[in-house]
């Protein structure tokens, strides 16, 4: 029999048996083990096939054409198996020993497969009731690839190939297939993690969409319906997902045989198909159309589709034209998102330098004000320290004025002391100079209290001063607003920078809108247009190139207009610092002045003080001195009385007195009396120099009260031995010898001496003389 004549047999699928390789040369399968029901052709077709098997090599090296068209034609069931591990070579490979060892490792996509495994073919009798056999071979042999190929892992879509394997022979065996698809046909591409590989034949398929069905691919075009919105599951899937089960198995057959190029054709051959329908309609009709209609045109058999798919121009060459074409927009989509980027980047650098330099400002601009408004302050404050000032000066300088009124009047009243006092009282009273002394005190503690008040606010203005000398003068202001224009001007640089970046980022965006156009169109131009887009194409690098070299001039500027804004930050702190620095010396300087003047003051002082303190012990001995005199003295008076009084006694007793002669011995005792008076006011008078108090600070008491009961004391001694006694005659001190003869009109004037005259009264009687104490 001829192979042509096998070539144009129908083989269609049979039911699953149990065929294995036979080891005969001569025939596969004998007339007696076929059933009786298979027809001649299919028997022909067996014993062909096992042939094929059995002399695989010799056919595939030498047969090849021939052995592509019965594939075409469709593999057996029962061969299937063995055909596909020998089309893909995964007979003999030794990670099949590997797979019970992989079963017990533990990958990380278990949950993810454990997920997906229901939706895999759902109504397929082998796997859609739960935790079935079926389930349970296709999760371990995804789990199995997923712990050899760790960077692929597990991706959606690749169950549906292995669930096919599954359906043709042992798990291990469909493992090791499934391993080559994925080594060997470029379907691990497809299922990585980017899927750089399904951009590929996405792209590859547009274009022959393009070339072939241009206005299906306008209408695309105009419906906004891309090619991975229909296809993408063709090329994962093989068509398992779109088409019937026996369809897609026969298509996956020449898959198995031939690549990814049966996906091309088939998937061009469908759309050619139905291009007319697809024309009329709108983007979900076209997706419902593509789900729902497409699949049961194809319940007849694969028989059409298969043969419109061979009538498909494709040409291996241009598939890796368009494959470098591909690589280069890539490379140049990655090298302008790098691009757009590095703008982008540049772009938020400059938005925050800018921020950076707004906030400068703004905190520039903030210190300025407020140094101004500190500065604003601290005169209104200064102005009215200086009031306040000028209001102590003036209290200050009337309490002094009072205090020379008091001194004056106290000069005054010690000069009157010191005159003779023969004529007359005294003109001031004790009570009257101790009331000048009281308005002394009062006045002292005034000046005190202006005293106090003076340094206080002499305290405040030093400290005003030192606040106004921290304050920016107007130097630094001046160089502040210098740093301010500075900063200001740099950041309109920045700003013009950042627009010329924005409009060279549009620029770039424009030239790619226009490339874009350009690579879409260029399958319709000629090849001098290609010619011109290449140039266009390069001169769109050189202006990348130039836009980045620009970019980067930028940023070298950028770069040195910040070290030169840092540059004279830091030189006008080192400013500051050196000024503060100057400061600080020279106030330490005064302060140290200050503190020797202020050791010399105090030792001044303390000098002072002890000359005071000296003094102050010399007068309060003299005075004691003095008073001790004066006790003396009224001691001897009151001897002296008392004697006057012995004699009165005496000359009383022995009849001395009588009344012709009493007026002349009246006479004699006033004039006695006088003398005496005399002498007292003398000594009074030197005791009141005495008890002046000084106005050094110093005020001696005067003991006048105890003089008097000194007085009082003698007098009772010298009533004691006197044989008359009248106590109710003496009170305070004082001695009054009164007459009981209203004869004398000196004594009126005496009464009038502050209780310290000396009475003496006669009675009228000549009988009876006597004189009271």
């Amino acid at each position: 029999m001829s192979l042509s004549w096998l070539l144009e047999t129908d083989s269609k699928s049979l039911r699953s048996m149990n065929g294995s390789r036979r080891n005969s040369g001569s025939s596969l399968v004998s007339s007696s083990s076929a059933s009786s029901n298979l027809s001649h052709l299919e028997e022909d077709s067996w014993i062909l096939w096992g042939r094929i098997v059995n002399e695989w090599e010799e056919v595939r090296k030498k047969k090849e054409k021939q052995l592509k068209d019965l594939v075409r034609k469709g593999i057996p069931h029962h061969f299937r198996a063995i055909v596909w591990q020998l089309l893909c070579s995964a007979q003999n490979m030794p990670i099949k020993d590997q797979y019970s060892e992989l079963l017990k490792m533990t990958s990380p996509c278990e949950k993810l497969i454990r997920r997906d495994i229901a939706r895999t073919y759902p109504e397929h009798e082998f796997f859609k009731e739960k935790d079935s056999l079926g389930q349970e071979v296709l999760f371990n042999v995804m789990k199995a690839y997923s712990l050899v190929d760790r960077e692929v892992g597990y991706c959606q879509g690749s169950a549906f190939i292995v669930g096919l394997l599954l359906m043709q022979m042992p798990e291990e065996e469909a493992f090791c297939v499934f391993v080559k698809l994925m080594q060997d046909y470029r379907l691990r591409e497809l299922f990585k993690p980017s899927m750089a590989e399904l951009g590929l034949c996405m792209y590859q398929f547009e274009c022959m969409i393009q070339e072939q069905l241009p206005e299906l691919h306008m209408h695309f075009q105009a419906q906004s319906f891309h090619t991975s919105m229909y296809a993408s599951s063709w090329f994962l899937t093989i068509f398992l997902t779109s088409f019937p089960l026996p369809v897609a198995t026969r298509i996956f057959d020449i898959f198995m045989c031939e690549g990814l190029e049966i996906v091309f054709r088939v998937g061009l051959a469908i759309l050619q198909m139905n291009q007319t329908e697809l024309i009329q309609l709108d983007m979900e009709g076209m997706l419902q159309h593509f789900q729902k209609i497409i699949p049961h045109q194809l319940d007849s058999g694969p028989d059409k589709v298969i043969q419109t798919a061979y009538q498909v121009k494709y040409n291996a060459k241009k598939m890796k034209k368009l494959e470098k074409e591909y690589t280069t927009i890539k490379t140049k989509e990655m090298e302008e998102q790098v691009e757009i980027k590095r703008l982008r980047t540049e772009n938020r650098l400059l938005k925050q330098r800018i921020d950076t330099l707004e906030k400068e400002s703004a905190s520039l601009a903030d210190r300025l004000i407020q140094g101004q408004v500190t500065r604003a302050q601290e005169a209104e404050e200064n102005y009215l320290v200086k009031r306040e000032l000028a209001t102590v000066k003036q209290q200050s300088e009337e309490a002094s004025a009072q205090l020379e009124q008091a001194k004056s009047t106290i000069r005054q009243l010690q000069q009157q002391q010191q005159q003779p006092q023969a004529k007359g009282p005294p003109r001031f009273s004790e009570e009257s100079v101790l009331q000048l002394e009281r308005e002394l005190v009062q006045a002292r503690l005034k000046e005190a209290e202006s005293q106090c008040a003076l340094k206080e606010m002499q305290d405040k203005i030093l400290d005003m001063e030192k606040r106004n000398t921290s304050l920016p003068d107007d130097t630094n202001v001046a160089r502040l607003q210098e740093e301010l224009i500075g900063v200001k001007l740099r950041e309109a640089e920045a700003l013009t920078g950042l627009k010329e970046l924005r409009q060279q980022v549009r620029d770039l965006e424009e030239h790619w809108q226009r490339h874009l156009a350009r690579t879409a169109g260029r399958w319709k131009d000629s090849p001098k247009k290609n010619t011109l887009s290449e140039l266009q194409d390069e001169l769109m690098s050189v202006r990348l190139r130039e836009a980045e070299a620009q970019a980067e001039l930028r940023e070298t500027r950028q770069r040195m207009l910040e070290m030169d804004t840092q540059n004279q930050i830091q030189s006008n702190q080192l400013r500051r610092a050196e000024q503060e620095s100057r400061c600080l010396q020279d106030r330490v300087q005064t302060l140290t002045t200050q503190n020797k003047d202020l050791n010399v003051q105090l030792q001044e002082i303390k000098r002072r003080q002890a000359e005071i303190e000296c003094k102050s012990k010399e007068e309060v001995m003299a005075v004691r001195l003095r008073e001790a005199d004066n006790i003396a003295a009224m001691a001897e008076l009151q001897q002296q009385i008392s004697e006057l009084e012995i004699q009165k006694e005496e000359g009383k007793v022995q009849g001395q007195l009588n009344h012709t002669d009493s007026s002349q011995y009246i006479r004699d005792l006033k004039d006695q009396i006088a003398e005496l008076k005399h002498e007292i006011r003398c000594l009074k008078g030197q005791r009141g120099l005495a008890s002046q108090p000084t106005f050094d600070g110093i005020h001696i008491v005067n003991h006048y009260v105890g003089d008097n009961e000194s007085y009082q004391s003698s007098d009772e001694d010298g009533v004691k031995d006197s044989t008359l006694q009248n106590p109710q005659q003496r009170s305070g001190g004082r001695i009054r010898l009164r007459p009981n003869l209203v004869d004398t009109d000196s004594d009126e004037e005496d009464e009038e001496e502050d209780g310290e005259a000396l009475r003496l009264s006669v009675p009228q009687s000549s009988s009876h003389k006597s004189t009271t104490v």
